[in-house]
């Protein structure tokens, strides 16, 4: 009888909030449909594709699109399928069996999947108590460790927090292993290193058309990285990596930049307003322990009863992230801001009342 290997024994899905919920404010999407300005012009696009064909292997106009939306030089860019893709090839073909990978907890916990599944050492080194990452400390252990690649999220999903350019940067200079940073939610902040790509041969920066773009439901992700890595990247990607329809949404929605920017600063207004609200209930609330500064689309909450908050906003068809201690609450449309603030304040108070 056939077995599964040990590794794969191990290994357990991914845990999405699953079912049909009136309102999902749990996996950080954009609450905007792109179709309600942009759908007409996609479709003109699609009707063109000759399905028939395979896609272009290198995405060149997504890249294209890509690059000029960041200004930044295509030769830079690789385009894959989501960033869990682009994680996973970095995890499989740039390190080895057994090389040591560091995780910074709490983090995006694809990183360390890929790289158990991969046979990596994953090794994770705990953030301060602020849910601040020490930079000091990481360089240290990164050079007593003899770590060969190091990856966090910056900001921070799910901690909403983000890390300033100038520490990005002392890391850099201060190791010699891989440094992946993952610029997921970086367009609701101003402290991206997309800039700084050429003076550091052991950077690569992921970036997604998933939160701030609103497309999610494409599944394209590109890596930014020097020229070396940039070549080794696109040789071992799968060579159709990126199918003809989601290359042609994400080049047609990229060169709409204003409207993009327009509605990213929407979401950034969106999540002030909710962080806000969130602020209010702590005030009135002792259950809700710390609500955090965010520089994301969404708020994260200590709170020491997350898990009951979380199961009655399900029987109100209301979806939001529980993560053991924290809560996490995607920026959503100003109705659904408001009616999640009501119903977490009507929680509590049965709560507190029992």
């Amino acid at each position: 009888m056939y077995e599964l290997n040990s590794k794969l024994k191990k290994v357990e899905p991914y845990d999405p909030v699953e079912g049909d919920y009136r309102i999902r404010l749990d996996a950080n999407e954009s609450y905007y449909n792109i179709n309600n300005e942009l759908g007409d012009k996609i479709a003109e696009e699609i009707k063109k594709i000759s399905l028939n064909r395979y896609p272009d292997p290198m995405a060149s106009g997504a890249i294209k699109a890509f690059a000029e939306y960041y200004n930044i030089p295509e030769k830079f860019v690789t385009a894959g399928n989501g960033s869990d893709e682009l994680i996973s090839i970095i995890s499989g073909c740039f390190l080895e069996k057994g090389d040591k990978v560091l995780t910074i907890s709490p983090d995006f916990s694809m990183y360390a999947f890929y790289g158990s599944l991969y046979e990596l050492n994953v090794e994770t080194m705990q953030k301060e108590p602020n849910l601040q990452i020490s930079i000091p400390k990481v360089i240290n252990y990164c050079k007593e460790n003899k770590i060969k690649a190091v990856i966090f999220s910056n900001p921070c999903n799910p901690t909403s927090i983000g890390l300033p350019k100038t520490e990005i940067i002392r890391l850099l200079k201060n190791v010699s292993c891989l440094v992946i940073i993952d610029e997921a939610y970086m367009d609701f902040w101003d402290q991206s290193i997309l800039d700084e790509v050429e003076n550091y041969d052991n950077l690569i920066i992921l970036k997604t058309c998933s939160k701030a773009m609103g497309l999610a439901g494409i599944r394209m992700g590109f890596a930014v990285a020097g020229e070396t890595i940039t070549t080794a990247l696109r040789s071992v990607k799968s060579p159709y990596n990126t199918d003809t329809i989601s290359q042609t949404i994400c080049k047609t929605v990229l060169s709409e930049k204003l409207i993009l920017e327009r509605l990213c600063g929407n979401i950034i207004e969106s999540r002030k307003y909710l962080h806000e609200k969130c602020l209010e209930l702590a005030e009135k609330h002792s259950r809700i322990e710390k609500v955090f500064d965010s520089v994301t689309n969404f708020v994260f909450i200590k709170t020491s009863c997350g898990k009951e908050i979380c199961d009655k906003l399900l029987e109100r068809s209301i979806a939001i992230r529980y993560l053991g201690s924290y809560i996490r609450i995607t920026a959503g449309s100003p109705e659904e801001n408001n009616e999640v603030i009501s119903a977490i304040d009507e929680i509590l108070t049965e709560i507190e009342e029992e």
